[in-house]
């Protein structure tokens, strides 16, 4: 009842794609797609199995879930890839304004001795 319950609050906040295409397009082959729909068909023997069958409803819940997982570590990926960045062009801007200081510091006349 509470996954249901957070699949309809999550319902009204689904961008409009997401309410057009909700499905996504599978990585299958066709042949591979046609095997896994028979082995669905069958009637399953194991009781895990069976377990199994009776959550196929939850599958475009996991569909959802999985791809904001994706995200969520791709979101990770290039911040950290934005974070290196920013600090060398810290180290780089660091490195020209201590090199821009040193060259005030050099008298442009150097007085005679």
């Amino acid at each position: 009842q509470r996954i249901l319950r957070l699949a309809e609050m999550c319902r009204r906040l689904e961008t409009e794609e997401e309410k057009v295409l909700p499905f996504y397009p599978s990585s299958l082959s066709e042949s591979e797609q046609q095997k896994a729909l028979r082995v669905l068909e069958e009637t399953p023997i194991e009781p895990l199995a069976q377990a199994m069958k009776d959550y196929m409803g939850l599958e475009r819940f996991w569909q959802r879930f999985n791809k904001a997982k994706l995200e969520e570590k791709a979101l990770e990926q290039a911040r950290a890839a934005l974070a290196n960045r920013n600090q060398h062009l810290r180290k780089l801007l660091q490195q020209y304004l201590s090199g821009a200081a040193v060259s005030q510091k050099v008298p442009r006349n150097p007085h005679p001795i």
